[in-house]
């Protein structure tokens, strides 16, 4: 990642330039695809890049009005407009994710089960972040479907637009923050998902809540100055 942003800094690449695709820039840089998309994740939460399904990720010009002359104080101001939101939805999402895991547990049917499977298998297998995200996102709409109640998934549908903005910045921040992995991510989804399958009830709460904590906690003790690590 740092080696792509210093490229940006330095004229090398310019807005509108396209990036190789992730299987190239993995032979370039000698990593695995997981290390690439974590690398772009974190860009295109910082603004840096456009990832467009399907059509390749684009260097994005930064907004003239706020273009710094310090970089790390105007990544600051981002920050904390970013990290005020996410903490709200990161809140809401505790109080009704852990219920909504709980009542998945005691009510999913083998239907639920294979939509989970699907949606873990599409996480584990495209290389597209886009994609990931969606299927993440998906996931966790999946666990208020399983529960089988109208009103929570009427809830859950209602702060798909939230969650969807949102997790960009959640997924850099895990990947980032956390030194964490694309894989280490899906296996928080895939104990969720077995709890579930398991029809443990307590379990599958203390994992959701584990999940959401791991984030919220990168949120309460990053400082500004922490920054350029994501």
């Amino acid at each position: 990642m740092n080696d792509l942003k210093k490229q940006m800094d330095d004229g090398q690449l310019l807005p509108g330039d396209r990036l190789s695709s992730v299987v190239d820039l993995a032979a370039q840089y000698n990593v695995g695809r997981s290390t690439i998309r974590e690398a772009l994740s974190a860009l295109k939460a910082m603004g840096l890049l456009n990832i467009k399904q399907g059509g390749g990720t684009f260097v994005k010009a930064p907004p003239v009005e706020t273009a710094p002359v310090h970089p790390m104080q105007h990544y600051a101001d981002l920050w904390e407009g970013r990290a005020a939101s996410l903490r709200h939805i990161l809140e809401v999402r505790r109080v009704l994710e852990s219920g909504c895991a709980s009542l998945a547990a005691q009510h999913r049917t083998d239907d639920d089960l294979s939509i989970f499977k699907k949606l873990l298998e599409d996480m584990e297998q495209s290389d597209d972040e886009h994609f990931i995200e969606q299927a993440d996102v998906k996931f966790h709409q999946q666990i208020a479907a399983a529960t089988h109640n109208p009103l929570l998934i009427d809830l859950m549908e209602s702060l798909s637009l939230k969650l969807h903005e949102s997790m960009k910045d959640m997924r850099a921040l895990w990947f980032y923050a956390k030194r964490s992995s694309a894989e280490r991510l899906l296996q928080e989804h895939m104990r969720i998902y077995e709890a579930i399958a398991q029809q443990d009830s307590r379990e599958a709460t203390a994992r959701m809540e584990l999940h959401i904590s791991k984030v919220e906690q990168v949120l309460n003790e990053k400082k500004a100055g922490d920054l350029q690590r994501i």
